[in-house]
This record gives C-alpha cells, structure tokens and sequence, in this order.
C-alpha cells in the first residue's frame, strides 16, 4: 500500500521540484539581463566656442635684391695708376673710398694752364678798366662833344669781362677733370665685377665696375587674390619680419615702403615692395642678408572682430558638428573665411558658447545621441568642458 502511494507521490514532487527550478532559473536569467544592460552611446569630446579679435598675419616670399644697381663709368681718359685693395668682387667698399685713380699729370698741367689764362684774362681786364676810365675822364672835358661807346672802350671792356668769365670756365673744367681723375664710390657698395686693371688706358665713359648698393635693399612679395582682401588701407610704413629658417637661419625687421600699384596680368596678384636697411649689416651689426636670398616676409593685415579660430580637422565641407541641448550631434553650416597655418577662421553660423564636437564617432549623424567624456549625466551636460 505504502508503495502505490509513493508510486503516485514521487512524480507530483519531482514535477513540482522541476517548476520551482525553472522559475528559479528565470528570475536569475532576468536579473542577469537587467544587469547587462550598459549605456551604448557614443563618448565625444566637447569644446565652447568664444568668439575673439583677431589680427591677421599675412605672408610671403621674395629674393633680396639692391635698391641700386650701377655701372660706373671713367669720366677722364687715361692710364690707371691704382686701385683700393677692396675694389675686387665681393669686396666692400664705403661711400667716397677712392676705387682707382688715373694718372693726374697731363690733367695737373691743364690746371695750371688754367689758372694762366684766367690770371691774363684778368690782368686784360684791368688794363680794359683803366683805359675806359680815361676815357670817360676825358668825355667829361668835352660833354658837347659826342663821344661814341668805342671811343669810351664799352666794347673792348666788355670782352675783357667775357674773356675773365671763359677762363674761369676753363679752369672749373680742368679742375673737374683732375678731380674725375680718381674715381670714387658713390655708395656704401659691393663689387659686383671689375672690368679694369692697374696700367690699362681707359678712355672717357669706358665702365670700371658694377656696384651694388649695400645701405638699402628691397624684396618684391607677391600678394595672393585671397590675401589682399585682408590687407589695411595703407600699407605704406607697416613693419615686417623677415625670416629664413635652416642652420644658418635669421630674423631681421624691415617696412613696407610701396605698393607697386598693378597687378600681373599671368599671376592676377598684386605686388608690395619691402625695404631692409643695412641688409649687410655693417653697421647695425644685425645678421647679413645677401643679395639673392630667398626669404618669409610676414606683416599683419586687418583685425577680423568676433571670428572663431577652428582646427582645420574639425570643419569638413565648411560644416562644424556641434552638441546640442539634447545632447544630440548636430551638423551646422559655416562660413569660412580664412586659412591659415592649421586653422581656419569662421565667421557667420556659430554662437558663443555652442559645444563643437571635437572627437567625432566613426559615422555621425543628425540626432545621434552621445555622451561627453567625463559625464555621468544622462542628458551628457559635463562640468569639464573646454573652451575653444
């Protein structure tokens, strides 16, 4: 009897152990999921804009040439007697060095002779004056006599006059030509070549030598259709920094003297003209810059107002994604207005304090929902955002 009941009685427990199990495992399962459960929201960094003043840095690039460029030229004929030890190329020489000098002998004797005749042209002259004296003493004795201007000696005076006045002409020539005997720098210069040699005959105009003019030189930069926009009304008197990088690198200030006033009908781009003074260095000591060296020319141009000042990276088809107040990407249009360097500088399409997004997910989306890195807030908001 005991063994029927425990027949019947032994599945009803065993059912009953197999319920109760199953919704033992059920509730853990449950708990299981309810605790996997994680935020999938992308994690972005964040950045506030504020707007700012900005100047604009404008650069370009230009070779150093002189201001002056000559060729000097003999005025007298003649053997060369000497030459100064720097009157070689690459030499320097200062403003009056004598450069050569031509013999002075026969140009010495003209001199002289000068002075010869404008002494004898004188004394004729004296000579001249006296005897019209007399002559007019003597057309005071007889006044109802007509007397005529030669017997009064006007004619023979005046010439005497003349001839006084040609000699001292001749001898400010000769005296000219003596001194054009030595032949001087008209400049602080480099030699850039030398045509002639101790003992050669030169004659009147023949070239000595090329100089360069070393108290002032000039760089011609190039300006670009979207720089000039930004360059101030008068450019005239702006100061800029000159640059060239490398081992033998440097740093020297000039001014911007001109604007040349056309534009290359190849290129459609304008052209300034920047002045160096000393660019050798001689007496300002600053670093030298040689003639024919390529270097940056940088100077400031207009003060944009109240711009944002974006890394290039975060603008893409002139578009900035922002976080809105949902904490949701959102994509909005700019106005970029210019480049420079890694930045661009955006004017219309921002506010101050708009949040850009500067850690995109791989493939955003209007309205995705992200969470700002460092938020523990479900709506993404983050004491630690920055400013841009």
């Amino acid at each position: 009897m005991q063994a029927r009941i425990l027949k019947w009685i032994i599945p009803f427990v065993a059912l009953g152990i197999g319920i109760i199990g199953f919704k033992g495992i059920n509730a853990v399962a449950k708990n299981d999921d309810d605790s996997s459960a994680v935020d999938t929201r992308p994690i972005v960094e964040v950045e506030a804009l504020q707007a700012q003043d900005h100047q604009v840095l404008i650069n370009s690039y230009g070779e150093v040439t002189p201001l002056e460029q000559t060729m000097l030229s003999v005025q007298v004929s003649g053997e060369i007697e000497y030459w100064h030890p720097k009157f070689v190329t690459g030499g320097v020489v200062s403003k009056g060095d004598v450069l050569l000098r031509i013999e002075k002998d026969n140009y010495q004797a003209a001199v002289l002779q000068a002075e010869a005749s404008l002494s004898s042209a004188q004394a004729k002259l004296i000579e001249e004056q006296a005897l019209a004296d007399v002559a007019a003493d003597e057309a005071k004795r007889f006044p109802n006599k007509k007397h005529t201007d030669l017997f009064l000696r006007k004619p023979q005076l005046m010439s005497a006059k003349a001839a006084v006045k040609s000699a001292k002409a001749a001898l400010k020539r000769a005296q000219r030509d003596l001194d054009n005997c030595e032949v001087v720098a008209p400049f602080n210069a480099l030699i850039v070549s030398r045509e002639v040699g101790l003992g050669q005959f030169v004659s009147t105009g023949s070239p000595v030598a090329q100089l360069n003019n070393i108290e002032q030189a000039e760089i011609v930069i190039p300006i670009a259709g979207f720089d000039s926009i930004f360059l101030p009304e008068q450019v005239s008197g702006l100061k800029a920094t000159l640059t060239q990088r490398g081992v033998n690198g440097f740093t020297r200030e000039a001014v911007i003297h001109r604007d040349l006033g056309i534009v290359d009908q190849q290129t459609r781009m304008s052209s300034l003209v920047v002045r160096i003074e000393d660019p050798y260095g001689l007496i300002s000591n600053a670093p030298a810059i040689k003639f024919g060296t390529y270097v940056q020319v940088q100077f400031q141009g207009k003060t944009l107002r109240q711009i944002y000042r974006l890394p290039q990276e975060l603008v893409n088809n002139q578009t900035v994604w922002l976080l809105n107040e949902e904490a949701e990407l959102e994509p909005r249009p700019v106005q970029v207005i210019r480049e420079e360097g890694t930045y661009y500088l955006v004017g219309e399409g921002l506010s101050n304090n708009d949040k850009v997004v500067v850690t995109l997910p791989e493939y955003p989306q209007r309205g995705m929902a992200v969470k700002v890195a460092g938020s523990e807030d479900a709506d993404g908001d983050s004491d630690n955002v920055g400013k841009l």
